[in-house]
């Protein structure tokens, strides 16, 4: 009789277990759960699979809270000894739909209407500018 009840206390510490895990799963943050909006205008992915991913998105926001859109970084995906940018703008329509994985990776037109730059390095180190064009000392 006590092995019995052991099975079933168990059984039931591994169904809470299974149950935590499958909430903690679909209740994981994103992008919807931030303060403000995000739309992602132009993106570009190298296409090599077997050395370092660079990515770069071009993303139009509708606000300027700093906090919010290095949250918003942090979520985009990194691939270990890659490298992700993603560039704020506050206008979606001067926001560049086309991206280049060379620099300058848009028309340099546009650099007057980037606001904000975060940055994933290979080894994770992050980096999060404002106005990351501006020429200092204007």
């Amino acid at each position: 009789m006590k092995t019995k009840r052991l099975y079933y206390l168990l059984g039931l510490l591994v169904l809470v277990l299974i149950i935590w895990m499958v909430s903690d799963t679909f209740t994981q943050p994103g992008a919807s759960d931030l303060s403000m909006d995000f739309v992602e205008v132009g993106k570009y992915r190298n296409e090599n699979n077997t050395g370092p991913i660079k990515r770069i998105y071009a993303v139009a926001v509708s606000d300027t809270l700093w906090g919010e859109m290095e949250k918003y970084g942090k979520l985009m995906p990194h691939t270990k000894y890659g490298n992700t940018q993603v560039f704020f703008f506050l206008d979606k329509n001067q926001t560049p739909s086309k991206i280049s994985g060379e620099e300058p990776h848009f028309e340099q037109n546009f650099r007057k209407y980037c606001i904000a730059k975060f940055e994933k390095k290979a080894m994770g180190e992050e980096s999060f500018r404002r106005y990351p064009f501006e020429e200092r000392g204007q």
